[in-house]
C-alpha cells in the first residue's frame, strides 16, 4: 500500500485526510497521464474518464473537484451521478473508457470517503499507476523518462468537457435485468440499500423481473448513508423479514459492491455461506472452472470442510477483494470473495457486485425451488473470536520465537477441528488473533493464551 492509496482506494474524513484539493489533483493527473499516453501513441482519439459516487455529501464536493481537474489537463469527464461501484466498472469497460473513478468510502460513515480508480477493463487500477498518481501529489512525477514538477494545463478548444452519462447507469440497470434467468413472480424480496448506491437501482431490477419487492433505507439526505442501515447492520433486515413474512432479503454497503443476505427464518447468510451455494450450483453445471473457488484467509474453517465434503477445492489470499480478483484472472477461477460479502463471479463482473450476487442467489432459489435456509444445509459455521493487540511493532511481534511457538502450540493441539490466524493489520499498529474451534469458550481460550504471550514479551502498547 502507498501513501495516500491502500487496497481500496484514497479515503479518509472528507476535508481532513482526503481534501478537495486532493481530488482535484488526481483528476488533473488522469487527464493529463491518459491523453499523454494516448499523444504518444500516435492517437487523437478523445481521452474519456468516467466518474460515479454514492450518496454522502461530500461526494458531489469530490465528483466537481475531480472533473475540474480532469477537463483542465484536456480530457473529458462523463458522470454517472449517484451509482454502484460495479456499475462504474463495469460502463468503463463496456464503453471503452481510458478509466473509471468511483466516489465513495464503502461501508464506512458519512464523513469519510475516498476515491477508487479503475483502469480501462473495470478493473482496480494497477500498483505502477497508483505510484505515478502518488508522486505526483507529492511533487515527483517522473514519468516518460523525465520530471515534471508541473503538468501542463490545456488551452483554448484542447480543454476537456464534461458530459451528463446518466445513460450509462441505466444501461448497467438493462444489464443486470438481462442477467435474470428466472422470473421472481411470487416471491417476496426484501432489500436493504444503506442509504446508499444501491437507493434508486436495486428495487428497479427486482420489480423488472417480476418480484414483490419491499424495501427499507433507501431515502438518502446525505448523512445517513449506512447509519443503522445496510450489510454493517443486518439486524434490521433480520426484523422486516421476518415482521413482513419475506421468502428472502439482501442487505448492501453504501456503494453496493458487496451483498449479505437473511434467509426465511430471519438469519443471516455471510459471503461463506454464499460462496458456499454459489460454488455447489456453479458446479453441477459444470461451470466452476478448475472446480477451485477463491477466499481470503479469513473466510470461515466451516466453509473449507464443507468444501472437501463436496469435493471443491479452493485458495486462500490476503484480505481484500483485489488481491481475490488478481487470483482469480491469474488461475483462471470463476468464483471467489470475501467473508463480508465481496462476491465475485468473473463471467459477469470485474468487481464485487451486491446487486448481481443477490440475483446469482435468487437464480439458484429459483432453480432449485429451495428455500435460502435450505440451500445452506451442509455448512457449518464454526464460532470464531477475533482479538486486537495494539504493538510497538508488528514484525517484532509477529516474529517474536515465544509468540510463534505459542501459536504453534495451539494449531496443534486444534489439529483438524480448528484453526488459528495471526496476522498484521493493513493500516494500524495493530496485531489481531483470531481462533475458529468446535466452541467460543474453546476459542477465547486458546486467543488469550497467545494475547497473554504478546503482552508478556513486551510488545503491546499500553
Amino acid at each position: 500500500m502507498g501513501k495516500y492509496f491502500g487496497t481500496d482506494g484514497f479515503r479518509g474524513e472528507a476535508n481532513i485526510d482526503l481534501t478537495a484539493d486532493h481530488a482535484y489533483q488526481v483528476g488533473r493527473f488522469l487527464g493529463w497521464y491518459y491523453k499523454e499516453v494516448k499523444t504518444r501513441a500516435g492517437s487523437d482519439e478523445e481521452t474519456k474518464i468516467v466518474i460515479g459516487k454514492d450518496t454522502r455529501r461530500s461526494s458531489y464536493m469530490f465528483e466537481y473537484a475531480l472533473a475540474a481537474g480532469i477537463t483542465a489537463s484536456g480530457s473529458n469527464a462523463y458522470l454517472l451521478h449517484v451509482t454502484t461501484t460495479p456499475s462504474v466498472a463495469y460502463v468503463t469497460r463496456t464503453d471503452e473508457f481510458d478509466c473509471g473513478v468511483m466516489i465513495s468510502a464503502s461501508h464506512n460513515p458519512f464523513y469519510d470517503n475516498g476515491i477508487k480508480l479503475l483502469n480501462g477493463n473495470g478493473e482496480k487500477m494497477e500498483e505502477a499507476t497508483i505510484d505515478l498518481v502518488e508522486a505526483y501529489l507529492d511533487g515527483q512525477l517522473e514519468v516518460f523518462g523525465q520530471k515534471y514538477p508541473q503538468i501542463p494545463f490545456a488551452k483554448r478548444d484542447e480543454i476537456g468537457r464534461t458530459v451528463d452519462y446518466v445513460a450509462g447507469r441505466n444501461r448497467y440497470i438493462g444489464y443486470l435485468i438481462s442477467l435474470g434467468m428466472y422470473s421472481f413472480k411470487g416471491v417476496k424480496v426484501g432489500l436493504d440499500c444503506a442509504n446508499g448506491a444501491s437507493w434508486n437501482i436495486a428495487k428497479s431490477v427486482f420489480d423488472a423481473l417480476g418480484a414483490k419487492t419491499y424495501v427499507i433505507n433507501a431515502d438518502p439526505d446525505g448523512v445517513n448513508i449506512n447509519e443503522d442501515a445496510g450489510s454493517t447492520h443486518i439486524e434490521n433486515l433480520q426484523k422486516f423479514v421476518l415482521d413482513n413474512e419475506l421468502d428472502v432479503g439482501f442487505a448492501y454497503d453504501g456503494d453496493a459492491d458487496r451483498c449479505l443476505c437473511v434467509d426465511e427464518k430471519g438469519q443471516v447468510v455471510s459471503g461463506d455461506h454464499i460462496l458456499y451455494i454459489l460454488g455447489n450450483y456453479m458446479k453441477s453445471k459444470g461451470q466452476l472452472d478448475n472446480n477451485t473457488v477463491v477466499t481470503t484467509v479469513m473466510s470461515n474453517f466451516g466453509l473449507y470442510k464443507a468444501f472437501d465434503a463436496c469435493g471443491i477445492d479452493y485458495a486462500k489470499t490476503k484480505v481484500g477483494d483485489k488481491y481475490v480478483y488478481e487470483y482469480m484472472v491469474k488461475n483462471g477461477c470463476r468464483l471467489g470473495g470475501e467473508q463480508s460479502g465481496h462476491i465475485i463471479v468473473s463471467q459477469y463482473a470485474t468487481t464485487g457486485d451486491g446487486i448481481l450476487t443477490s440475483l446469482k442467489v435468487m437464480e439458484v432459489m429459483m432453480k432449485t425451488k429451495k428455500s435460502l435456509s435450505k440451500l445452506c444445509d451442509g455448512l457449518t459455521i464454526y464460532p470464531q473470536v477475533l482479538k486486537n493487540v495494539r504493538v510497538h511493532s508488528k514484525p517484532e511481534a509477529q516474529n517474536d520465537p515465544a509468540v510463534k511457538a505459542a501459536v504453534e502450540d495451539v494449531a496443534q493441539k486444534l489439529g483438524d477441528t480448528g484453526r488459528i490466524l495471526v496476522r498484521e493489520s493493513g493500516t494500524e499498529p495493530v496485531i489481531r488473533v483470531m481462533v475458529e474451534a468446535a466452541t467460543k469458550e474453546e476459542c477465547q481460550r486458546y486467543v488469550d493464551q497467545v494475547v497473554d504471550v504478546i503482552c508478556r514479551q513486551g510488545h503491546a502498547r499500553v
